[in-house]
């Protein structure tokens, strides 16, 4: 890390691997902050659990304000990269998932479309198989939950409660996975999750198109194929669903590049 201030051009210029440079579309000067900052993690060998750099100390060190320091902190707070103690300081989360292995240092997987595109297609290769799974594995109980959350899901799009929708929906998804009874599966649903939310907060900020009356549907025809014992059914409505939400991504993402 330089310390070289971060432009706030429209056009920003974005520093390949080989050291190369090219122009894109305009980026909120916190995000990049943000990036910075896990770069600055993996260049000091920080471990889960480690005091990092003062707010003040990275503003220096990033050649950049205190101001955007601190949003870019709330970013990583909220995907569970870093941990902030009021009067204590700044700690590397303990909970880091994939990103916090070393084969992952430096490589900041939402800020690239083709990876959030190709995360979808990760998804959709756990979440078939899951759900093919499910239809042939899962226990009254297991069902209960999933319809639980699928009805909670409901709940919170009629009632314009984004949180509740998204508990419901991050309760469904794992609900099948769980159901399963696979837990490599299970593993790997929910980290593609944590990463989706990653890259919804980072680069959509936490909100994400029309589809959630669609979604709610969708939710619906994957559990009734669950309960009545069909895997095709199953993983083709789980494919359908993954299909759609990508779309929504991609609309999503189209409106707020072109306008």
């Amino acid at each position: 890390m330089d310390g070289t201030p971060i432009p706030d051009a429209a056009d920003a210029p974005v520093l390949e691997r080989d050291g190369t440079q090219r122009t894109g579309p305009y980026r909120p000067r916190y995000e990049l902050v943000a990036e910075q900052i896990l770069q600055l993690i993996a260049e000091l060998r920080l471990h889960p659990g480690d005091r990092m750099p003062t707010e003040n100390d990275l503003a220096a060190r990033l050649g950049t304000s205190r101001t955007v320091v601190r949003e870019a902190i709330k970013i990583l707070s909220a995907i569970g990269r870093v941990r902030a103690q009021k009067g204590r300081g700044l700690y590397v989360a303990d909970d880091e998932g994939m990103l916090g292995s070393s084969r992952w240092e430096g490589f900041f997987l939402p800020t690239d479309l083709d990876h959030v595109y190709m995360l979808f297609e990760f998804r959709r290769v756990q979440e078939t198989a899951a759900s093919r799974l499910a239809a042939t594995r899962a226990t009254p109980a297991e069902l209960r939950a999933i319809e639980t959350a699928a009805e909670l899901c409901r709940q919170g799009h009629l009632t314009g409660e984004a949180g509740m929708f998204d508990r419901g929906d991050d309760d469904f998804h794992v609900g099948v996975a769980a159901a399963s009874h696979n837990p490599f599966l299970l593993a790997a649903v929910r980290e593609a999750r944590r990463l989706q939310r990653q890259s919804s907060t980072i680069g959509l900020h936490g909100t994400v198109g029309g589809h959630a009356a669609e979604a709610i549907e969708e939710h619906t025809a994957i559990y009734q194929a669950i309960r009545d014992g069909d895997p095709e059914a199953a993983a083709g409505a789980a494919g359908v669903h993954l299909d759609k939400t990508l779309e929504d991504y991609r609309r999503e993402i189209q409106r707020r590049v072109f306008g």
